[in-house]
């Protein structure tokens, strides 16, 4: 068994072991700190496009993952489905979700850097963690175009990393197959798994706990108080919280 292959034998369990203690830890001895640390006060305007723009684009980004590293290629194959048609679809959908999720973080950091206050509340673990979290879109956009053969030869993942993927889960790692990926490949894996080890220390965490009704919370309506002591209807804003 050579070194590559050992290596993406181990990796995943460490990573994982980092994340179930991390996240153990955090919620155990910083129940306070297990939030977004919400600045949208600080300011709104730019946070109504960049955060939902992240957040959607996100969303469609794992969804994809999930299913392209759960689902066999058997199975696809078994409802009709060709390899051809698989690529275009994950290849349309997932260069449009990606593009969307790092023009949405490129707001927000920009946000971040250009607003005093909401530059303030950034604590060390979360400027490390948008560097891995813009590494890991940029190096999904390539291996997705790389690995569709848009650019370069084609290389059907659902044949290495997918299979390699789904092994760690029945404690039966197959990092042979791993190894035999692309160079790309194996770039995209290794930042997602460094991500992975961050998130229990930054505000990743609260993904965790998100409600699934968290976005269609209702408004907040806001009432100033006049002298008579009625109140007044002032405006009324979305209950949400953003980066």
């Amino acid at each position: 068994m050579s070194a590559g292959e050992i290596f993406w034998d181990v990796v995943p369990y460490v990573t994982l072991a980092i994340v179930v203690v991390g996240t153990w830890w955090r919620y155990r001895y910083d129940k306070f700190g297990w939030t977004t640390r919400s600045s949208q006060l600080y300011e709104s305007r730019l946070l109504r496009i960049a955060s939902p723009m992240f957040h959607f684009g996100i969303l469609v980004v794992i969804i994809g993952h999930i299913i392209g590293l759960v689902i066999p290629e058997s199975w696809t194959d078994a409802i009709g489905l060709s390899q051809h048609a698989y690529h275009v679809q994950a290849v349309t959908l997932g260069s449009i979700a990606g593009i969307a999720t790092l023009v949405g973080i490129v707001l927000l950091i920009y946000r971040r850097r250009t607003r005093g206050p909401v530059f303030l509340a950034t604590t060390a673990n979360d400027k490390l963690m948008y560097i891995v979290l813009v590494a890991a879109i940029v190096a999904g956009l390539a291996a997705t175009l790389l690995g569709s053969g848009v650019v370069g030869e084609e290389h059907n993942y659902r044949e290495t990393v997918s299979p390699w993927f789904r092994s760690i889960w029945i404690l039966q790692p197959r990092g042979d197959l791993m190894a035999q990926a692309p160079l790309y490949f194996h770039i995209h894996v290794l930042i997602g798994l460094a991500l992975f080890a961050l998130w229990p220390f930054t505000r990743l965490v609260h993904a965790f706990s998100a409600p699934i009704g968290y976005l269609f919370r209702p408004y907040v309506v806001y009432r100033s108080r006049d002298v008579a002591g009625k109140g007044q209807l002032v405006g009324s804003q979305p209950r949400r919280r953003g980066w």
